[in-house]
């Protein structure tokens, strides 16, 4: 049967209502930091496979892996990696019940964001 009052129900809420929420953006960069993994993963294997390969091949995927555009991508990489890792640590603590309060939660979702970039750049400087 028809539904007659389907245009007299309240529509969805759009997103520009809401304002973002440090938690949800958070969790959001966990999501696309593990993606992002994955395509720098396969990016690491292309060059251990054209090493494996012969040495012509090797020098062409070297030269890309080492050019600036190779360089940023392992420097957001490595950044992405530092982001998932403190996020992961933050699932566990609240795993076990702890932290779950917003003002906590945004505490954690600072230091999730600024200890990436602090690592990252001691990750970079030492290495």
């Amino acid at each position: 049967m028809a539904d007659v009052n389907r245009g007299n129900r309240p529509l969805s809420p759009h997103l520009s209502i809401y304002r973002p929420q440090l938690t949800s953006m958070t969790s959001i960069l966990t999501r696309i930091t593990g993606n992002a993994m994955l395509i720098a993963a396969l990016l690491i294997v292309w060059w251990f496979l054209a090493a494996a390969t012969s040495e012509a091949y090797f020098t062409t995927v070297n030269g890309f892996v080492t050019s600036w555009f190779g360089d940023l991508i392992m420097f957001f990489s490595v950044l992405g990696l530092w982001y998932h890792t403190l996020a992961g640590i933050r699932h566990l603590i609240w795993d076990n019940g702890y932290g779950l309060d917003i003002p906590t939660a945004e505490k954690l979702g600072w230091a999730c964001l600024i200890g990436s970039f602090v690592l990252t750049v001691l990750t970079v400087l030492i290495v």
